[in-house]
């Protein structure tokens, strides 16, 4: 029997790579529409989508980058993203704000970055 294509694992690294560009969106985002036209400051900069979203990269590094460093034994998007992974739990220790934002998105780029490494990684591998 055959996987969904969605459960792919190349599909599942677009989607993180995808996420990881929207999520970088939504901080700067946030950042100017609350700092121009002071709107939208709690639902935009509340706790509980960083905290979600921290919780998808989990789960979506997890089941790809994880799971291809377990077959293949490369380890290094695993450590990439997991140092994103870290920042990205940094950022929401901290006061909301540009550090916060920075923090944010400096660790989607990781995990982002993670997620190309692992493709590349699989495409030679193929």
């Amino acid at each position: 029997m055959q996987r969904p294509r969605f459960l792919d694992r190349l599909s599942l690294d677009r989607f993180g790579i995808g996420l990881s560009g929207l999520c970088a969106v939504h901080c700067v985002a946030s950042i100017l529409l609350v700092g121009a036209v002071g709107i939208g400051g709690h639902a935009l900069l509340s706790p509980d989508i960083h905290k979600f979203g921290l919780v998808i990269a989990l789960l979506i590094g997890g089941a790809t980058i994880g799971l291809a460093a377990l077959r293949s034994g490369r380890r290094g998007p695993l450590y990439l993203g997991g140092a994103g992974i870290v920042v990205m739990a940094g950022a929401i220790a901290g006061p909301h704000g540009p550090v916060e934002a920075f923090l944010t998105i400096t660790g989607v780029a990781l995990v982002a970055a993670a997620h190309v490494w692992n493709m590349r990684l699989h495409r030679c591998a193929i």
